[in-house]
């Protein structure tokens, strides 16, 4: 049974209009504000240089952020970004821990200091403007608030000119932003001063071995921040413009969501830092009960390993025979989810061309859906809805009232969506007939998929989004907004292709997996798919392959978060594989804590995670080419309780290359202090399962 516990440390208030006594909070005698984390490492400073806002970030005697500009460009209306002095400010101190509905940590502190800044325009309309900063042991956030104001009510933004000035030429990973596939493409590594424009999660690595990140949090009828590199090593906030060159359409009262940057002393910080979530409102979904974490099943593998297809024919993959197979294979192996793709018409011939093809309630003549459905219950299962928009989005509005309410009639509890197209393909319909194209993450974007997560939350379905805006925390608030794939996942594997100066092979390369925790997924769980068996392909597709050996997918469930997690192979696989599949099955996805035990970003990684449900641990390490190996104190078990460590690990043979079957499954009795050795082939990894013994 799931317990709740709330613990409200503390929330201190204190409000300043001159100068406060807290040492968290000082005003310099240059009129300059400043503000510390609760430890004292991070500062944020905020100054006005002839009337221009700018803000600093420090760590300890270490520069990270000088002095950035802040404020926007407005349409056809003066600029809110000069001119200004301090009406006033204060101070707040917070001091909170919070549990998750579900989530990689049950109990969450949100312990942060935060500077609240008025400012007002000294001459002409005289308009207010408010900047609120939170300094957190673990980074910084801000973001700009526009009270109702008789001088500024309805605006467009043109430009942000929220400005990360960097201070050193640092490491990067990043991926680029404005491409045609959106985000699935490989990460690339170099140097602040050789990237563009990226997108976010961006991760860098100073010199002095400090680790950043940069994102954002609480993204809500806003555009999805972008970052341009300008001037030398100035980052600037290219937020993701309307098809008439619009960024942002506002109406006072008005908040922008939260900049971030997360700072840590080793990348396992990042890992098990939340930021993020802490800067999210609170949950908004009275009654929880109904949302639960699991894992699922489907048809979905074999269209992309070309065994079967999406639309009608000879191949059809979702026919009601096929579906009742893996409704049964779920059923005997306690997957309590069956995702079918393909079921409704619109599959046949280009669909992803236009998208105007699909009918959300009305399925091909071989699939009876009702019958499946129930056919599911009737086994203990559910099936799990899938909405293929095409990035049609306009079109998916019109029916999706209907086609949930048809699901929550069926019992059906999760919806995958998925929005294929290229970058700039979502398009709507004026008053006057006129097609307009807007980006994947604009604002357009952004208030639909806050219309789908509401709509879903009042039929009590959980969404599983593909193709999507990326995460900003948003799963606090509402829960039911599962996991998001905005990213190169596993399908990559069975028909992707490398890109020229990352990856010369097929599919993802063995690395793909290590950079994933220290750059796309800050920013949430990622349903990357994990769990094949079958690495080869010889009957299907000879030429590509999965570039891991068979304990590396087993640990991926630990290593990769997901609320949902896809047993992704195919039934038969898994029957030829149950010592694998057995730890597909243990596996949970909702869990108490998370310890990173060591990390080095695109090359190793070692996650521990104990179930919320029991008192049992799991541990996923992953390596890239390279072989290597590591002996770790299980300081984490908890004292006075014997384990019996279920090993999935790397023969002593395995390669990626050579040998990618290369796997043995062991046993031995450990407790909490015990030595115990990680030994990883190249491109390999080890999946435990610390079991307690009762």
């Amino acid at each position: 049974m799931r317990y709740i516990v709330f613990l409200f440390i503390a929330a201190f208030l204190i409000s300043c209009s001159t100068e406060s006594t807290s040492p968290f909070f000082e005003v310099d005698s240059d009129g300059s504000l400043k503000l510390s984390s609760p430890d004292g490492d991070n500062t944020i400073t905020f100054l006005l240089d002839d009337g221009i806002p700018y803000y600093a970030v420090d760590r300890g005697e270490m520069a990270i952020i000088t002095n950035s500009r802040l404020g926007f460009e407005l349409q056809d209306m003066e600029d809110l970004k000069d001119g200004f002095v301090i009406e006033s400010y204060n101070f707040n101190q917070h001091d909170e821990t919070w549990e998750q509905v579900w989530g990689e940590k049950q109990l969450i502190r949100d312990h942060h200091n935060e500077m609240r800044i008025h400012l007002k325009e000294e001459f002409g309309l005289e308009r207010d403007l408010f900047i609120v900063f939170r300094a957190f042991d673990d980074g910084i956030g801000f973001r700009y608030e526009f009270p109702d104001q008789p001088n500024l009510q309805e605006f467009n933004i043109v430009d942000e000119f929220t400005e990360f000035t960097l201070t050193a030429d640092h490491k990067a990973w990043w991926i680029g932003a404005y491409q045609w596939n959106r985000y699935e493409y490989l990460t690339r590594t170099s140097y602040v001063s050789e990237i563009d424009t990226v997108i976010t999660p961006l991760t860098m690595r100073t010199d002095e071995g400090l680790y950043l990140s940069f994102h954002e949090a609480a993204l809500v009828d806003y555009s999805t921040m972008t970052l341009e590199r300008t001037d030398g090593l100035t980052l600037y906030s290219n937020i993701q413009p309307w098809h008439d060159g619009v960024r942002v359409r506002a109406k006072t009262p008005f908040v922008t969501p939260w900049r971030t940057l997360q700072i840590a002393e080793n990348p396992g910080d990042l890992i098990t830092s939340y930021l993020i979530l802490n800067l999210n409102e609170p949950n908004k979904i009275e009654d929880t009960s109904w949302i639960e974490p699991a894992k699922y099943v489907g048809i979905w593998w074999e269209m992309h390993l070309d065994k079967s297809t999406w639309g009608s024919g000879e191949r059809h993959g979702a026919t009601t025979e096929n579906a009742k197979r893996y409704i049964d294979f779920a059923a005997e192996h306690g997957i309590p989810h069956v995702l079918v793709e393909g079921w409704n018409i619109g599959w046949d011939g280009e669909w992803y061309a236009d998208g105007v093809v699909f009918d959300f309630t009305e399925p091909y003549p071989d699939f009876d859906l009702h019958g499946v459905a129930q056919y599911a219950l009737d086994k203990g299962v559910r099936l799990m809805g899938h909405h293929e928009t095409s990035a049609s989005v306009e079109h998916y509005e019109s029916q999706m009232h209907e086609a949930y309410q048809l699901y929550e009639d069926l019992g059906v509890r999760a919806v995958k969506t998925g929005y294929v197209g290229h970058g700039q393909e979502i398009f709507w319909t004026d008053e006057d007939g006129n097609r307009n194209y807007e980006w994947h993450h604009g604002q357009h974007m952004v208030r639909h998929h806050q219309k789908v997560v509401e709509l879903a939350a009042q039929h009590k379905i959980l969404l599983n989004v593909h193709e999507g805006v990326k995460d900003t925390g948003l799963r606090r608030t509402w829960p039911n907004l599962m996991t998001r794939e905005v990213a190169r996942g596993q399908e990559y594997n069975a028909w992707g292709w490398g890109e020229e100066g990352v990856w010369d092979g097929n599919g993802n390369p063995p690395n793909h997996v290590l950079l994933l925790p220290f750059t796309r997924n800050l920013s949430g769980p990622f349903d990357y798919t994990p769990g094949i068996v079958d690495l080869l392909f010889e009957e299907y597709r000879p030429e590509h392959r999965v570039n891991h050996t068979l304990a590396k997918e087993l640990a991926l469930y630990v290593v990769i978060y997901s609320p949902l997690h896809m047993a992704a192979d195919l039934p038969q696989n898994y029957k030829e594989r149950l010592d694998a599949f057995q730890f597909i099955k243990d596996v949970p996805t909702d869990w108490y804590d998370t310890k990173v035990l060591h990390a080095s970003v695109g090359e190793y990684v070692t996650i521990v995670r104990k179930d919320r449900n029991s008192n049992d641990w799991y541990l996923g390490s992953i390596t890239d080419e390279e072989a290597r190996e590591f002996s770790i104190l299980l300081d984490f078990l908890d004292e006075g309780v014997s384990y019996t460590a279920q090993i999935y690990r790397d023969s002593d043979d395995a390669d990626w290359v050579s040998n990618p079957y290369g796997f043995v499954v062991e046993e031995v009795d450990v407790k909490a202090g015990d030595e115990f050795l990680i030994k990883l082939a190249p491109g390999g990894g080890m999946a435990v399962r610390f079991m307690a013994v009762e």
